[in-house]
């Protein structure tokens, strides 16, 4: 699993012109990834280090300020560029597959008593976003 974070002062995300997430003022805007062989073990891992991570403006994390987070599917984050001009999506998991593990970590996320906005799961989706810094980062499990 991977997952871009970056620190915002606000993000929202919007499908055929209407919001159906955002968050305002200090927080996380989370773009995340699933591969094939993602489980159980990961999900966990990453609602962990997602919620824990300290980004945040004094080196805070989500957990220690009461930040939300905006969660975003992005399948792209498994483009492979190695090679030629188009990428290549055979390192992202199916529809299928990363639905569920996207609505689960949202729901692991929650579980620890985050408040998590997120997109609509394979929607052609406008995200907006105000970055704090810029400050992002890589995660990966």
């Amino acid at each position: 699993m991977r997952a871009v974070a970056a620190r915002v002062r606000g993000a929202s995300v919007a499908v055929d012109g209407r919001t159906v997430g955002a968050i305002e003022g200090e927080g996380l805007l989370v773009l995340l990834g699933v591969t094939h062989d993602d489980g159980a073990e990961d999900v966990e891992r990453m609602a962990r280090k997602l919620w824990e991570l300290r980004l945040l403006d004094g080196e805070r994390s989500c957990a220690d300020a009461g930040a939300p987070l905006l969660v975003v599917s992005q399948f792209t984050l498994y483009g492979d560029t190695r090679k030629g001009r188009r990428p290549s999506w055979s390192a992202a998991a199916r529809p299928e597959v990363a639905e569920p593990v996207v609505d689960a970590v949202v729901a692991a996320l929650r579980a620890r008593g985050a408040r998590v906005e997120t997109g609509v799961f394979g929607a052609d989706m406008a995200v907006a976003s105000v970055n704090d810094g810029p400050f992002t980062v890589l995660v990966e499990t």
